[in-house]
């Protein structure tokens, strides 16, 4: 990302499309049928970055994140949102001269956004000669690694190849916008990535599944003078890197990485691009990164249809919003589950300096972390429920989804409720048993996101009445029902 807006020009799309037929209506019932199943479920994920450049020391925020426990924070106790992804942002910054020659600074850049790269000259290639630092970046590889203990998936993602790599030596961008990885450094950049990855697995106990070498790559907003890391790369220009990456990943014994592409910013775009590459191009991308910067917007099942066609998984890879109650979230959440059907969704930076798009705010000039935001209770309601594993069901509606856990005998659903006060009804007697917790009873989780006290709150109120529970929704609430006794 990483506009603070959302890209709104296409926002109609959905309604437009007439996807919108399942919007919440007064008082609707909900089928939850196990034949409409979309696919296992594998997890939930924040990108490391910037936040884990300030506080990749700091045990609270590993445990709130990455696992499920209870957590003390600012004299409350925090939910762990249990997160099992870790997106690792490999840097392009770096603060030495190379035979006279030193990287290009962006005015608007903040520190903290700088990520140290770690092949810092071009004069050798061997990962043990001097022109490699594998000490750099130490505050983000240990939140890497408080991550991966606490059994979180890594994917090794890139903004911008290092700063000598690029035509300006400015990892922001170039002056227009336009390509910036020099066209003989194309084979050196995959050498960067497949190396760090290399040297992951071998060294810091870090085996990423998948590498990620672009991000946003067509999107013309990365100039010199940004405020982060960031690269233009044209779709010709990704299909040569994409050639390069899979063959030094398998060069250096790492023929079981899976290779994802292209995080595009919207959609939309994301559709344009992996249409515009060859079926040989295509075959090289074991799994297509989107991000969901269209928020409401953008025909997510023209791309799933797509994606689907050739067998490739998919993943929301990186979004985030503007609105800190997480009303947003959990709405384009639900259209993500509906249409775009991925197996894992990513929020971009779980900690933010701007509040309305963090789960916890810092001060971007103290670094000093702060306030909890109400977004961060909202998603857990879907994270420390739907889990890695259990299978998710199309509820035809866009403002719920379901899963389940046949080991566990168990039905998750969550739903969102932003318009008018009312009762939804949610019909489990397409399966074959349905008995509820001891006496029928039907845990659930409560967020108001429009305030009123309720932040994760568990209430034991709802029974089954038969196979049906109805479960009344005020404004802006989130809530998450547990259904145990449920066999197919």
């Amino acid at each position: 990302m990483r506009r603070r807006t959302l890209l709104a020009a296409s926002g109609a799309a959905v309604l437009g499309s007439g996807l919108a037929a399942g919007t919440a209506r007064a008082d609707a019932t909900v089928r939850i049928d196990p034949a409409a199943g979309q696919g296992t479920w594998e997890g939930w994920g924040t990108s490391l970055a910037w936040w884990a450049n300030v506080f990749g020391e700091r045990d609270d925020f590993a445990d709130a994140f990455f696992t499920l426990g209870n957590v003390s924070y600012a004299g409350r106790t925090l939910p762990g949102l249990g997160l099992n992804i870790a997106r690792y942002n490999l840097g392009g910054c770096g603060w030495n001269t190379v035979d006279g020659e030193a990287m290009a600074v962006s005015p608007n850049i903040p520190r903290f956004k700088q990520i140290e790269g770690f092949w810092q000259d071009w004069r050798s290639e061997d990962p043990a000669s001097a022109s490699w630092n594998w000490n750099a970046d130490r505050v983000q590889r240990a939140a890497l690694a408080r991550a991966v203990q606490r059994g979180a998936r890594a994917e090794l993602f890139s903004n911008s190849p290092m700063w000598w790599m690029c035509l300006n030596h400015n990892p922001s961008g170039a002056a227009d916008g336009g390509n910036n990885l020099q066209s003989w450094n194309h084979r050196q950049f995959a050498t960067y990535l497949a190396t760090t990855a290399r040297r992951a697995r071998d060294s810091w106990g870090v085996p990423f599944v998948s590498v990620e070498p672009f991000n946003e790559p067509s999107s013309s907003w990365w100039r010199a003078d940004g405020t982060q890391e960031g690269c233009h790369v044209d779709a010709g220009v990704q299909s040569t890197v994409l050639g390069h990456l899979r063959a030094e990943l398998d060069r250096l014994g790492l023929g079981s990485t899976a290779i994802a592409a292209s995080d595009e910013t919207s959609y939309d775009l994301a559709r344009t691009t992996w249409n515009s590459f060859s079926s040989s191009t295509r075959s090289l991308v074991d799994r297509v990164n989107v991000h969901g910067y269209q928020g409401s917007g953008g025909r997510r099942d023209l791309l799933q249809r797509d994606v689907a066609a050739t067998g490739t998984a998919l993943w929301n890879s990186e979004t985030g919003d503007g609105d800190g109650t997480g009303l947003s979230l959990a709405t384009n959440l639900l259209l993500d589950f509906r249409w775009l059907r991925p197996t894992a969704w990513v929020y971009w930076q779980v900690m933010d300096p701007t509040p309305s798009w963090a789960l916890i705010a810092y001060d971007p000039a103290t670094l000093a972390a702060g306030a909890v935001q109400t977004k961060y209770y909202v998603l857990a309601q879907f994270t420390r429920h739907i889990r890695p594993g259990m299978r998710i069901i199309d509820t035809g509606t866009d403002y719920s989804v379901a899963a389940y856990d046949p080991a566990a005998r168990r039905v998750v659903v969550v739903a969102a409720n932003p318009g008018a006060a009312q009762t939804l009804t949610f019909d489990l007697s397409p399966f074959g048993q349905v008995t509820g917790g001891t006496g029928g009873v039907v845990p659930r989780w409560s967020t108001r996101t429009g305030g009123g006290g309720d932040l994760y709150v568990r209430r034991d109120d709802l029974r089954l009445n038969g196979r049906t529970v109805a479960v009344p929704f005020t404004t802006g609430q989130v809530q998450t029902l547990q259904i145990d006794g449920v066999a197919e």
